[in-house]
């Protein structure tokens, strides 16, 4: 089941979950790449992702089989090779500095009966075949979080009551968990996905070094890191809760199993011209949808997609269903007459068969599905225009970057580079975010500004810093809501608040002191979704 603003391990913060409804395939460890048997997809249509303005285009999606097919889209060569090979990103090792940049579309037949497990030997004969990938399986000390456990254990053997996991809850500034019958392995292979805790541990793997066998009953209480609105607050960290259970968090490096890429090409291999038509044409449109008027008793709103691919939207306007359905902010939607964003719908709607097998829709198939649904039910009529308006364009005033060494895996990343538990959020907990950037040239830091800090800007920035190559640096910001009355900027352009005197500070002024980075505003075209026409009312359903 799907729902909309769902966290997760690969969350980022600030990050709009449009229609998250993403499939995955859950690999299991599997055997030296070297010693695979020589598994192949039927057909296999290849490309580099089309440059898209839509918000989910710089996180992969697909992942499923359906009907024979297997898709993956927006991939980086890392997803790739992550997902070939089985193991965490953070165990891919070497390669070129694009690794994490460059994505591909994937699409292929496979043969029948093929399971999950038997996709990857298929996936690494592709990347061997058109990409030229060279890997091969090593023991490295990765960089990762150890726990281990001290003299004074204050956690209690369990009883065998409860599911073996941990439920997070809580109110207000702290979070709540509680650990039932947990294994110390089961509890740091999920402890990312506890709430809050990504902000502590972010993407890093997190060891298990405690020799504690058996299962364990046992509670934290930490604060929500990114909710501190005064910069003196005192904040009890994930780390702090962890080690009054007699437990310890701590960064070090670890023996592990991984892959080295030895070599790949940026550019995979010509598809056949016959290769399109080996593919049956996607569905677009739902099978069966009812369309109504939200009940005025309903606040809020949901989205689910239900095993079988039926979906249900509850309390949503048309404003934010055509952000959703065209993978944009709904700042950057004009023309919209005032009714599209106060009169809320329900839809209840069922996916064709053949894109529901194993209870997911593909994000890119139900946006689609919803574009057409939109279109037919309410007429409406859209289009694409570039138009002049107040929005950034990066410069570099006084530039305090450091040059980056080329060889070096290019991108940003939330947290320090190398693990500590002491940053610039840990001596003010009002600066929310802090992002590490490494080998990344300023026309792509501009581009991706509107996902890195999504509230404080909504389309891409234009480099005008006059910067060439690849930059090393380190970036600490308030999230919008943690800026005294932030409430948010402008809906309609990217004006931001100002930095407050409670220590907090907006990422427009954090880059111009610490980075010597400037986002001025200047009017110029940006592209935005102009509305044609809408009818105030959908057909009968």
């Amino acid at each position: 089941m799907g729902r909309r603003n769902l966290p997760s391990v690969n969350h980022r913060p600030n990050v709009r979950c449009v229609v998250a409804i993403l499939g995955s395939i859950a690999f299991s460890a599997f055997p030296a790449p070297a010693q695979t048997p020589a598994l192949r997809f039927e057909v296999a249509d290849v490309h580099p992702t089309t440059a898209s303005v839509n918000w989910d285009s710089r996180e992969m999606s697909g992942g499923l089989m359906r009907g024979g097919l297997y898709h993956l889209r927006h991939a980086t060569m890392l997803d790739l090779v992550r997902l070939a090979y089985g193991v965490d990103a953070n165990k891919v090792i070497g390669g070129p500095n694009w690794l994490a940049l460059d994505r591909f579309d994937i699409r292929a037949k496979v043969p029948a009966g093929t399971t999950a497990a038997g996709v990857k030997p298929m996936l690494q004969a592709l990347l061997a075949e058109r990409f030229g990938l060279v890997a091969r399986n090593d023991v490295k000390p990765v960089q990762a979080w150890a726990l281990t456990s001290g003299k004074n254990i204050q956690m209690k053997r369990a009883d065998g009551a409860g599911d073996g996991r941990c439920l997070s809850g809580g109110s207000g500034d702290l979070v709540a968990v509680t650990c039932r019958n947990i294994t110390m392995a089961a509890f740091v292979a999920n402890m990312g996905q506890l709430d809050g805790a990504w902000y502590y541990v972010g993407d890093n793997l997190v060891a298990d070094q405690t020799g504690l066998g058996g299962a364990w009953d046992f509670d934290l209480k930490y604060s929500r890191r990114w909710n501190t609105t005064v910069a003196g607050a005192e904040i009890v960290s994930l780390f702090d809760a962890i080690e009054k259970s007699g437990l310890k968090l701590d960064a070090s490096k670890v023996p592990m199993s991984v892959i080295v890429v030895d070599s790949v090409n940026r550019q995979p291999t010509p598809n056949s011209p016959e290769t399109d038509k080996a593919f049956p044409p996607v569905p677009t449109e739902f099978e069966v949808a009812d369309v109504r008027p939200t009940d005025p008793d309903f606040h809020g709103d949901d989205y689910q997609v239900e095993d079988g691919g039926r979906v249900h939207v509850r309390g949503t306007t048309l404003q934010s269903l055509v952000a959703d359905s065209w993978g944009i902010t709904g700042e950057m939607i004009v023309g919209a007459p005032k009714f599209m964003d106060s009169e809320r719908w329900d839809i209840v709607a069922k996916a064709p068969e053949v894109m529901a097998t194993g209870g997911d829709v593909d994000t890119d198939f139900l946006r689609a599905m919803f574009r057409k649904l939109l279109t037919e039910r309410f007429h409406l009529a859209v289009h694409y225009e570039e138009r002049p308006m107040s929005a950034w364009v990066l410069t570099a005033p006084k530039p305090k970057l450091k040059k980056a060494d080329p060889q070096s895996r290019s991108g940003c990343k939330e947290g320090p580079a190398t693990l500590t538990k002491v940053e610039p959020r840990s001596t003010n907990p009002v600066l929310g975010r802090f992002l590490t950037c490494t080998n990344v040239s300023m026309a792509w830091f501009g581009q991706q500004l509107q996902f890195l800090a999504s509230a404080y800007v909504h389309s891409e920035v234009p480099d005008a810093t006059g910067l060439e190559g690849g930059w090393d640096f380190t970036l600490s910001f308030s999230k919008i809501a943690q800026l005294r009355g932030g409430g948010g900027a402008s809906e309609k352009s990217d004006v931001s608040p100002a930095s407050d005197p409670n220590g907090a500070i907006s990422a427009p002024d954090a880059m111009e002191k610490q980075l010597g980075l400037k986002l001025e505003l200047r009017k110029r075209p940006v592209r935005v979704l102009v509305i044609d026409h809408v009818e105030t009312k959908p057909t009968d359903n």
